[in-house]
């Protein structure tokens, strides 16, 4: 019987939406597996941490990831904060709504990281690629 796998063992192809949760903003960038790569797609305006749904749901219809990745926002020494707990279950509204799996990717200093690639731009989607490319990199 073949491997699920395919035949040299590895996991087939693999698309996969990171998001940067914010509670006005969220940066959302797509990445695969092939290359390990990811690119910005768009920031979206939310509300509460709430996405603007409809936006998020073209993106999803467009992409069709296999997975959806949320940043997870750390304190420095690896503590959670009110923040985390809010992408928390942001991730679980993801879980319900599209019914993929979603994974929390620790995104300290992506958004720092992403400021500095971009001053004075926008950094939300690019932050959000940040947290793809960590993914795929931890998964290579």
């Amino acid at each position: 019987m073949p491997s699920p796998h395919g035949s040299l063992g590895r996991p087939p192809h693999q698309a996969v939406l990171a998001i940067d949760f914010g509670l006005r903003r969220m940066g959302v960038a797509a990445g695969q597996t092939v290359s390990r790569t990811a690119h910005p797609i768009a920031a979206l305006r939310a509300r509460s941490g709430q996405p603007d749904w409809p936006a998020l749901n073209a993106i999803v219809d467009q992409w069709q990831p296999e997975r959806l990745l949320v940043g997870l926002p750390l304190n420095m020494d690896g503590t959670e904060s009110e923040m985390s707990g809010r992408a928390r279950r942001f991730a679980g509204l993801l879980q319900e709504r599209y019914g993929r799996p979603v994974e929390l990717v620790d995104e300290r200093l992506t958004t720092i990281e992403a400021k500095r690639a971009s001053p004075g731009g926008d950094h939300d989607a690019l932050a959000a690629g940040l947290i793809a490319e960590t993914w795929l990199n931890a998964h290579s």
